[in-house]
């Protein structure tokens, strides 16, 4: 199975260098956009026991469109980082995007978790002091 993969990829290289493209085009895009994600939560977003409710009523015909927008970019995402596991490119930080951007059951609670990391706390953090916003405190 690798052995007919490594042929197909070297039998196209094409191939090869739009992976390589797309997967630099998707490492600076992260760059960008995460500390711009970060810094538009509320301060106060991970002391809240449940997740707080969005600003549109969940009756709303736009809510569902964006949802739905917004979960299909992440599958996309997803997808393209499981491919860059194989192939090159940055697949687990692509993987990662892909699980902040989309909705599931127990999405809060791994976010709080993650932001329980004082590594993570730390790095968040930074991003949100660059934009002069007040910091997160540790999850309890």
């Amino acid at each position: 199975m690798i052995n007919q993969l490594y042929q197909y990829l070297n039998a196209n290289p094409a191939l090869i260098i739009t992976g390589a493209l797309l997967s630099l085009f998707l490492l600076v895009l992260c760059a960008l956009t995460l500390p711009l994600i970060v810094a538009r939560i509320p301060d106060n977003y991970f002391e809240q026991e449940k997740r707080p409710r969005p600003a549109l009523p969940l009756s709303s015909p736009l809510y569902f469109l964006l949802m739905l927008g917004k979960n299909l970019v992440g599958i996309l995402i997803l997808l393209t980082g499981i491919a860059m596991l194989l192939l090159p490119g940055q697949g687990i930080l692509t993987v990662f995007t892909a699980l902040i951007i989309m909705d599931y059951p127990g999405k809060y609670r791994l976010e709080k978790k993650l932001l329980g990391y004082p590594s993570i706390l730390k790095a968040i953090n930074w991003m949100r002091r660059r934009h002069n916003k007040p910091e997160f405190k540790r999850p309890g």
